[in-house]
């Protein structure tokens, strides 16, 4: 197994990934074109964050994506995991576990990371525990927005 940073190669495999994680998750049908413009302006500023891919046998098998949100109280970048999907192939075989290894081992020689956060839709209890087992916790933090897509 392999975990390694997000090439612009990885672009349709991003996009994807994300569809089938949107629709499995969410029951969401993501525009493709759309999609594929926010994963190409990623990879065109990576200050916004990076892709880790997880490959095995040159088989790209997962992914997930570090967004970063600036911190005045801790005066320090946390960095938010989001667009993880490991295929259906792949589950239980401790892929998840070798990426979140990778972000906090990224995480803590980077120097200006004060925390890694993410956020999991209620009912996947799944993905909960998955994310318990790797040391986060639940926040008594709430999320809200104003979705203009």
């Amino acid at each position: 197994m392999n975990i390694r940073h997000g090439k612009k190669e990885d672009i349709p495999f991003i996009v994807e990934f994300n569809k089938a994680m949107a629709l499995e998750t969410e029951m969401k049908d993501l525009n493709s074109p759309i999609l594929t413009k926010g994963v190409t302006a990623l990879f065109n500023n990576s200050n916004n964050g990076f892709y880790l891919i997880a490959e095995k046998n040159n088989k790209l098998c997962g992914q997930l994506m570090i967004t970063k949100e600036w911190s005045d109280w801790r005066n320090g970048i946390f960095w938010w995991i989001q667009s993880v999907y490991i295929h259906p192939d792949h589950r239980k075989k401790g892929i998840y576990k070798k990426l979140h290894k990778e972000v906090k081992k990224l995480a803590q020689e980077d120097g200006n990371v004060c925390g890694i956060r993410l956020y999991v839709d209620r009912s996947n209890v799944n993905a909960k525990n998955v994310y318990l087992a790797m040391g986060m916790k639940e926040t008594e933090y709430e999320l809200y927005e104003e979705d203009w897509s």
